[in-house]
């Protein structure tokens, strides 16, 4: 949150403000109150996802959506696995849909934005490409490229090392353990939910 959304604050466009800490004006609010309220995604309703969607709505309005660092909000998260690939799931599933609906935004906000935009959603692709690429290459031949696998860690470690710097906390590095969860776990999930995006069930109690 902190580089991703403080940069895009930057541009007064901050593309998803969380529920659990996000605040808005209450004029704003009743202004696209009925539209929040009947969200639908290829006519059928769809309630998840429902702080990005309010946030790209607050934006198509014309209203600035701004990042405040030193906020704090208490949360429920999963504690276990199941639940955990089930909120990924929905905020897989809500990411592309909104993603759709935040491209007819793209040409009124600015380019920086655009390639953040675009980058997320492109990144994790050409991550799964990569993977399939090099699953590809050890099943016929036999071997990975080395290089396939020292890309992947370098980009790894570039990020959490950026992130390790600026918040002054050697623990960042450790994210980089994220990288084999998103490759094994993550990306076929986000297949699922790209080839299931008219599915609108909650999968939680």
């Amino acid at each position: 949150c902190n580089e991703e959304r403080a940069a895009q604050a930057r541009f007064g466009a901050v593309m998803s403000c969380c529920g659990p800490c996000a605040m808005y004006r209450r004029s704003a609010l009743a202004l696209l109150l009925d539209q929040y309220e009947a969200q639908f995604f290829r006519g059928k309703p769809s309630d998840f996802g429902e702080d990005r969607h309010l946030t790209i709505l607050m934006l198509k309005a014309g209203f600035r959506t701004e990042y405040v660092p030193d906020a704090i909000a208490a949360t429920v998260v999963p504690d276990s696995l199941g639940p955990y690939l089930r909120q990924q799931l929905r905020w897989a599933r809500s990411t592309f849909r909104d993603t759709f609906l935040a491209l007819r935004l793209l040409p009124e906000l600015d380019g920086y934005l655009t390639l953040d935009v675009i980058g997320q959603n492109l990144g994790p692709l050409l991550l799964a490409l990569s993977s399939l690429a090099a699953l590809a290459q050890l099943v016929i031949g036999g071997s990975v490229p080395w290089w396939t696998g020292l890309t992947i860690v370098a980009m790894a470690m570039v990020r959490c090392s950026v992130a390790a710097l600026r918040a002054r906390e050697v623990r960042f590095l450790g994210f980089s353990l994220h990288t084999p969860i998103n490759i094994f776990l993550l990306l076929p999930l986000k297949a699922y939910a790209l080839c299931t995006l008219s599915n609108s069930d909650w999968l939680s109690r």
